[in-house]
């Protein structure tokens, strides 16, 4: 039987914690990338093992993805958010003092699995901050995470360009980290537990999830093989230096932040299906122009686009799972697995294509996934809950994870 947990927070200042949760979450992970090339350097890998070692934070998140739905049952999204979120600071120490490739290894998968499970917990409560407002406002915490990578990618310049170690930087991230937690973990939203739902273990998620689970497996195909392949392609299909390579994830990281700050006006005006329909659409003809045309201007243009369509996918998926009548951190479990094995299998299937075709003809397995999402759109099963008006913002923040308004 749920236990029900009355809550004085207010869905403002729930709202300011939630938002810490995913502006942590993007500094803490960008504030460890840059460093890769001295892990690289000290472990003295090629480039193919380096792939190899960081597959293995990959492996840890799609392992502990699963899980995180069972935890979240168990103990409460605001519990698990929480706990994730300290070890997430913690944990991103651990890659620069591991002594070997195996605890290299090792550490990377601790530091998926931690990242894995507050992206899960985090999203859930967001979904609940979401239903008490009354309107889309998912699309904020994910620009939120997109401003975290901005300013832990530009610390960890600042740290380089001040002579800090890698250690002595991750440290003081890790420090900031839990402060924030610390400052935000009174005012998230507090969860009652599933006990049935723990008990049962690993759930097959319902039908339901079929659908946006593969939207959320396109959408993050697409976001993994712009990282990993637009650089090539623009290097080496089109023959740019590589201060102009560099441009075409810059164009897209960019667009996507830019267009997650509008997503929550977008999604009130076009809902959540019209907006992937739109924004698979744009994504689909920019990158194919870029494809076709073959000149870099347009490329780097065409990759902005597609960061432009990409950017709220992933909000607007996790809010419709979230409001599917199932338990949030399940439903959010089960499509952000889909998603995951999406960014895993992006790169390579992009690759080996490309190693019997060619890199452009390669590409248009992601402008098929952009289209594929624009049709899928209709597939969104509608909500089985109400929204809270927003005159009850001022009220009470319901605390049952699976409240459905």
């Amino acid at each position: 039987m749920n236990q029900n947990l009355a809550s004085n927070v207010a869905p403002m200042t729930a709202r300011r914690a939630v938002s810490i949760c995913f502006l942590l979450n993007g500094l803490v992970l960008a504030s460890w990338l840059p460093h890769i090339p001295e892990l690289k350097s000290r472990l003295a890998l090629s480039d193919g093992r380096l792939g190899f070692l960081l597959l293995a934070m990959a492996v840890g998140a799609v392992a502990a993805l699963p899980t995180a739905g069972w935890l979240i049952a168990r103990f409460g999204s605001g519990a698990v958010t929480r706990v994730s979120a300290a070890a997430l600071s913690l944990a991103v120490t651990l890659p620069m003092v591991s002594p070997g490739v195996v605890a290299s290894a090792a550490a990377l998968a601790v530091l998926g699995i931690c990242n894995a499970v507050l992206d899960v917990a985090m999203n859930a409560q967001a979904v609940l901050v979401e239903k008490d407002y009354g309107r889309p406002i998912m699309s904020s915490f994910h620009a939120l995470f997109s401003l975290g990578g901005l300013l832990g990618a530009g610390g960890a310049s600042l740290a380089m360009v001040a002579g800090l170690n890698a250690i002595t930087h991750l440290a003081l991230v890790a420090l900031l980290g839990l402060a924030a937690i610390v400052l935000a973990a009174p005012h998230l939203v507090p969860t009652s537990r599933s006990p049935g739902l723990a008990q049962a273990g690993f759930v097959v998620p319902p039908a339901a999830f079929l659908s946006l689970g593969l939207l959320a497996f396109c959408a993050l195909l697409v976001e993994g093989a712009i990282g990993d392949w637009s650089a090539v392609y623009l290097r080496d299909s089109l023959g740019t230096s590589a201060a102009i390579a560099a441009m075409g994830f810059a164009a897209f990281s960019l667009a996507m932040a830019l267009g997650r700050l509008a997503g929550d006006a977008l999604a009130r005006r076009l809902g959540g299906p019209r907006l992937l329909r739109v924004s698979g659409s744009l994504a689909a003809v920019g990158l194919s122009v870029a494809l076709v045309v073959g000149q870099p201007s347009i490329a780097v243009l065409g990759f902005g686009l597609v960061g432009l369509g990409m950017a709220n996918l992933i909000p607007v998926l996790f809010s419709a799972a979230g409001r599917t009548g199932a338990h949030a951190g399940t439903a959010i479990a089960a499509v952000a697995t889909a998603g995951y094995l999406g960014y895993l299998a992006g790169p390579p299937l992009i690759g080996l294509a490309a190693d019997a075709a060619g890199l452009p003809t390669a590409l248009g397995i992601v402008c098929a996934a952009c289209a594929l999402v624009a049709v899928g759109a209709a597939l969104i099963p509608p909500p089985r809950d109400l929204p809270t008006p927003p005159a009850a913002r001022g009220a009470v923040i319901s605390n049952v994870e699976g409240y459905h308004g």
